[in-house]
C-alpha cells in the first residue's frame, strides 16, 4: 500500500504559528493533525494576583485581531464575581463596541484572506490587482470599524475604555454621529460583500456538525445568553465546564475542546450563529439571504464566508441603530466593592464563543483564571473535516493538494491561521 505523507511546516498568514500533518494510506487517511506548536503565553498564569481592574487590558493582548471579545468576556465574568449590574446604556454600548470588532475582523478575513482562496489567487494583494474595486471596498469597511473602535474603545488596536462596571470614558454625541454616514456605506458595501461572495464556486463537503453558540431571546447572539447547541440545549454558562471539556493532544499546544458526555468535536463561530440564530439576524440580513437563495443551517464550512457577510450587514444595521440614537448617560461606570467572588462569562469572538472564569479576593486580586478561546474549541473539528476533506482532493499534484487543504483550514479563520496561505509543503512519498 502506497503511503504519502504531507507537511507543511509553517502556516503564513497567520495569527500565531502551526503547521499541518497529513498521513495517506493508500485513498484513506491515516493520520491527520493540525500541529499547533507557538510556545504557551501563559496569560492564565500571568493574571494570578494581578488587580482585577487591569485583567481586561492584559487579556486584550492575547489577541490583535479580536482584543474586544476577551475584554468583554472578561468585565462580564468580573462582574458576575463582584456582583454588578451594568446599565442598560452601557449594556448597548458593549454591543457596539464589539460590532466594530466583528466589522474589522469579518471585512478583513472575506477580502485578504478568504476570497483568494475561492478566485484561485495566492494572497490579497494578488486579487486586489484583479478586483480593486472589490478590495478597497473591503478595506474601506474594516477601516471604518476600527474607527468606531477608535472613538468608543480610545484605540483602534487594543482598546483601553473598557472598564469593569462600564468605561472609563463616555464619548461625546458629535463624535458618534460623526460615524453615522460612513457605516450608512458601510451597510450598502456590506451587501454588495455578501452578493459578491455568493458568486463564488463552493466546494460540496458536507460536515455532520453539533453547532454550539450563544442564544438570546431577542438579540442576535453577542454579549450574553446561554449556551445554546443544535440538539436543542440550552445550557447556563454557569455551567458551561460540567458540558465542554479540554484535552491535550501531543501534537498541538492548544487544548481540544469536546463535548463531555460523547467526547466530540463541535463547531462555534458565523456557521454555527447564522444556522443557530438565523432568526435574530437584522431583517435586512435576512432579506439578503431569501433574494440570494442561502438555506440555513448549512452544514459546509465553505459556507462560512457567507455567513460572515450576513454577519457584517447585521453589525452595521444594528450599529447604525445605536450611533443614531445614542445619548450620553452619566455614570460611565457602576461603583463596586471587593469581595470573594467567583464568575464566568461567554461572548461571541468573530470566530466563535469565547469563555473565561476567574476567582477572585477580598482585595480585588485574581486569584484563579480559565479561558477557553474559540480556535481550541475549533481544533477538533477542524481535524475531522480535513479528514473528510483529504481523500477527495489528494492528487498527483502535491502543491494543488497543500493548497486544497489549507483553503479548508482558512474557512474557519482561526487565530492561528488568521491570515494567508501556508508557506512551505514538504511532501514524503514511502
Amino acid at each position: 500500500m502506497t503511503e504519502r505523507v504531507f507537511k507543511v511546516e509553517a502556516l503564513t498568514r497567520v495569527e500565531g504559528e502551526g503547521g499541518l500533518y497529513l498521513r495517506m494510506a493508500g485513498d484513506q487517511v491515516d493520520d491527520i493533525q493540525l500541529q499547533i506548536y507557538e510556545p504557551p503565553r501563559l496569560f492564565e498564569a500571568l493574571l494570578r494576583g494581578k488587580p482585577l481592574e487591569e485583567t481586561p487590558d492584559i487579556t486584550a493582548r492575547i489577541c490583535g485581531i479580536c482584543p474586544v471579545a476577551y475584554q468583554m468576556s472578561s468585565v462580564h465574568a468580573l462582574e458576575a464575581a463582584l456582583g454588578i449590574t451594568i446599565s442598560p446604556e452601557v449594556r448597548r454600548l458593549r454591543r457596539l463596541l464589539y460590532c466594530g470588532e466583528w466589522i474589522e475582523s469579518h471585512a478583513l478575513h472575506i477580502y485578504l484572506l478568504n476570497a483568494p482562496d475561492f478566485l484561485g489567487y495566492q494572497s490579497g494583494l494578488e486579487l486586489a490587482g484583479h478586483y480593486p474595486a472589490e478590495a478597497e471596498r473591503g478595506l474601506r469597511m474594516k477601516k471604518h470599524g476600527n474607527d468606531l473602535l477608535q472613538v468608543l474603545g480610545g484605540r483602534a488596536i487594543h482598546p483601553v475604555n473598557v472598564a469593569v462596571g462600564g468605561f472609563y470614558r463616555l464619548p461625546k454625541r458629535a463624535e458618534m454621529q460623526k460615524l453615522i454616514p460612513d457605516f450608512e456605506w458601510c451597510l450598502e458595501a456590506a451587501i454588495a460583500t455578501t452578493r459578491w461572495a455568493a458568486t463564488f464556486d463552493f466546494p460540496e463537503l458536507d460536515c455532520d456538525y453539533q453547532f454550539v453558540s450563544l442564544g438570546h431571546d431577542d438579540e442576535y447572539p453577542m454579549n450574553e445568553g446561554p449556551v445554546i447547541t443544535s440538539d436543542g440545549e440550552r445550557i447556563d454558562v454557569t455551567d458551561y465546564e460540567a458540558h465542554f471539556k479540554e484535552v491535550q493532544r501531543p501534537h498541538s499546544t492548544a487544548f481540544h475542546s469536546l463535548r463531555t458526555d460523547a467526547e466530540t468535536p463541535y463547531l462555534v463561530g458565523p456557521l454555527a450563529r447564522v444556522g443557530l440564530c438565523f432568526d435574530k439576524l437584522a431583517p435586512v440580513a435576512r432579506e439578503v439571504s431569501q433574494e440570494l437563495g442561502l438555506r440555513w443551517p448549512s452544514h459546509n464550512p465553505f459556507h462560512s464566508i457567507l455567513a460572515r457577510g450576513l454577519e457584517l450587514i447585521h453589525v452595521f444595521s444594528e450599529g447604525l441603530e445605536i450611533l443614531r440614537d445614542y445619548e450620553p448617560t452619566r455614570p460611565a461606570r457602576q461603583p463596586y466593592e471587593y469581595r470573594v467572588g467567583e464568575g464566568c462569562a461567554a461572548t461571541e469572538a468573530p470566530r466563535g464563543l469565547l469563555y473565561h472564569h476567574y476567582r477572585v479576593s477580598d482585595d480585588g486580586k485574581i486569584v484563579t483564571a480559565n479561558i477557553i478561546p474559540p480556535t481550541s474549541q475549533n481544533q477538533a473539528r477542524i481535524e475531522e473535516d480535513l479528514r473528510r476533506w483529504a481523500p477527495r482532493v489528494v492528487s498527483d499534484d502535491d502543491s494543488q493538494t497543500s493548497r486544497q487543504l489549507e483553503n479548508l483550514v482558512r474557512c474557519y479563520d482561526p487565530c492561528i491561521s488568521c491570515s494567508t496561505h501556508f508557506l512551505k509543503v514538504k511532501i514524503d512519498r514511502q
